[in-house]
């Protein structure tokens, strides 16, 4: 059972300060414009699965209700998503690992330029479309809270629900299903547990793991520099610390 592909996530809690909070806030906005123009112009969570996801991620910032009214308004408004696009950038960091950055932008060119900057900064290079995307597959990833169960008893209702696999971690169990089973497995699973998170992913099978102490320290911060980009939505990865 391989480890799962999600470098990190923006966390549950409150942010410390409000230009953090900020920065969270657009990334969530710019998720559900993004969602309701590829979902045709629905603005009905519940006709648009997309946008459901997005909107509960949006919530477990804490994100205001009327922020996330404003989003979906301005998403519905002719013109005003046009120009906003979702952009996968391949690319490989120290020691060969591969990362992909899924970022949401108005501004292709500004976009990969700082992302191409920070790359070049921390050691890594943008690389061919394909190159790196090869490695991951995707899939949909479901994070369920532990709440005193077992792996056995989730193992059992996941398996149920028609998920493909499952791990354990020390805060949660992640649920893996086919792409396009996600919510068909979401919906049967929240009826029994807590879901802390759903969210199309990707995943891979070709984990890398340097050995030394410092190689790890630079990959690491340059992926948290990365994801840490107003633009940027994930950054998955096959690197692993030891």
């Amino acid at each position: 059972m391989s480890g799962h592909s999600k470098w990190s996530k923006v966390k549950h809690q409150k942010a410390a300060t409000d230009a953090v909070r900020g920065k969270i806030f657009t990334k969530m906005s710019n998720a559900i414009i993004i969602a309701v123009k590829q979902g045709g112009g629905v603005a009905d969570p519940d006709s648009n699965f997309k946008l459901r996801l997005a909107i509960d991620r949006a919530k477990s910032v804490n994100m205001p209700k009327e922020n996330i009214m404003r989003a979906i308004e301005k998403a519905a408004k002719s013109g005003d998503s046009e120009n906003m696009s979702e952009i996968v950038y391949e690319a490989y960091g120290p020691a060969g690992v591969a990362v992909l950055i899924k970022a949401v932008t108005d501004n292709k060119q500004r976009t990969v330029a700082e992302v191409k900057n920070l790359l070049e900064r921390g050691g890594g290079v943008l690389a061919a479309q394909g190159s790196v995307s090869r490695l991951f597959s995707q899939v949909g990833l479901i994070e369920i809270g532990k709440e005193g169960r077992t792996f056995d008893e989730i193992f059992e209702l996941a398996t149920e629900a028609g998920a493909i696999d499952i791990e354990d971690t020390d805060e949660a169990f992640l649920v893996y299903t086919d792409h396009g089973e996600l919510h068909k497995v979401r919906e049967f699973l929240q009826t029994k547990v807590t879901i802390l998170s759903a969210e199309l992913s990707f995943r891979t099978e070709a984990a890398v793991r340097p050995d030394k102490q410092e190689t790890r320290e630079k990959i690491e911060k340059l992926l948290d520099a990365v994801e840490d980009m107003e633009d940027v939505q994930r950054v998955y990865t096959n690197y692993q610390p030891v």
